[in-house]
């Protein structure tokens, strides 16, 4: 499906839907702090669900579109995610699952609260729970509120992700964590010492596949 504008307030924003006509489900990915909805890492997660029957919705937020450095608030961030959602209700079926890479993901999450969205489940792709130098769960503690099904998918190289801290607030939150084989926060992997023969997104959205069916 080609691509086509998201607007709210008065922002007005790129979408593209990759829609699969037999889908299992559908999920709004939204994009990490430094690359927009085009990033090689979206289009390789989109395309890996696509072929697991999984309808995607991507976007970019303002301050991408805009190409600006400097993240939008978290008001409209979570207004960006609302509408998107929004979007995929009238354009794919459901059952419908927000998620995103790093900071989508977080920001999906403050959605969820914020404006008490509808949703099946959320899948975050390397949460970035802390900053490197910085480890702490402060990020995490609004998402006690949240009580839709979560998929936390981190690599066990992720510097935003230090592995007790991740694995307290999952076991708080009762969600589910997989840790992705040698990978980074951004999923670079070591070959050499992967124990896993298929690639990292494989690994990825094998584990969505199976958390939206049982969610569904």
């Amino acid at each position: 499906m080609a691509e086509q504008r998201l607007k709210f307030d008065e922002f007005d924003v790129t979408a593209r839907i990759d829609k699969v006509s037999d889908s299992i489900a559908s999920l709004v990915f939204a994009h990490g702090a430094g690359a927009g909805m085009h990033h090689g890492t979206l289009e390789e997660i989109t395309g890996r669900c696509n072929e697991s029957k999984i309808s995607v919705l991507r976007f970019n937020f303002p301050y991408m579109e805009a190409r600006k450095n400097r993240t939008d608030s978290q008001a409209v961030a979570t207004l960006a995610i609302k509408a998107a959602l929004e979007l995929a209700q009238e354009k794919l079926s459901g059952p419908y699952f927000l998620g995103g890479h790093s900071f989508g993901g977080r920001m999906a999450s403050h959605a969820v609260v914020d404006h008490d969205l509808d949703v099946s489940g959320l899948v975050f792709c390397s949460f970035p729970l802390h900053t490197p130098k910085k480890p702490g769960v402060a990020r995490a503690e609004h998402m006690d509120a949240i009580t839709v099904p979560m998929l936390f998918l981190s690599g066990t190289r992720d510097g935003m992700a230090q592995r007790d801290l991740m694995e307290g607030v999952v076991t708080r939150l009762n969600a589910e964590l997989h840790w992705l084989d040698t990978a980074d926060h951004g999923y670079k992997v070591l070959k050499r010492t992967r124990q896993r023969t298929d690639d990292v997104f494989s690994e990825m959205v094998g584990y969505i596949t199976t958390f939206v069916s049982e969610s569904s």
